[in-house]
Order: C-alpha cells, then structure tokens, then sequence
C-alpha cells in the first residue's frame, strides 16, 4: 500500500510523550534524535507532540512506532476517507 493512500494520525499527544520518555528499551528518546533515527525532519515530530501536525505518511506512522519499540496501533490511527468513492460497477452483456 503506497504512503499516499493510508495515513495516520496520532491517538494521542501524551501518549508519544510518555513512550519517549521511556522507549522500549527504557531509553529515552528527544525529538530530534526519533527524527534523525527514522530520517524525517525533527519539526514533523515536534508537529506530532503540538498538534501541528495532524497526519503522516503510513511509512512515517511504522517507523516512528517501531523506533519507540510499539506497535502501530498503540500510537496511530488510520485516517480514512470520509466518503470512499463509489466502485464502479460492471454490468454483464446479457445479448
């Protein structure tokens, strides 16, 4: 699934603060360090911790929870479409 299709939002704020505090490992982690870590600008992580930012990228999402040492779904939430748009509907020839 491409990065344009699925993107994520976080579940919450303070809950990436918390996990930074201690990761997986029991480190802790700055912003600036999870960017440089996962290779994307530190602003973005700081975006995600002041609600600036409201979604990422799928790959973005993976890598921020996989840096940390979660799952995805501990820290994000896929962001769909409100209104999918229709399928297309494909009528057999009867003839």
């Amino acid at each position: 699934m491409s990065d344009d299709a699925t993107k994520y939002t976080l579940f919450s704020r303070a809950r990436l603060r918390d996990l930074m505090r201690r990761t997986g490992t029991g480190e802790r982690i700055t912003t600036r360090q999870l960017a440089a870590d996962i290779g994307i600008a530190h602003g973005t992580v700081g975006g995600l911790l002041t609600g600036a930012v409201q979604v990422v990228p799928e790959s973005t999402a993976v890598d921020i929870a996989a840096r940390i040492g979660v799952d995805l779904l501990v820290l994000f939430i896929p962001v769909c479409r409100a209104n999918p748009a229709p399928l297309a509907v494909v009528h057999a020839d009867t003839a």
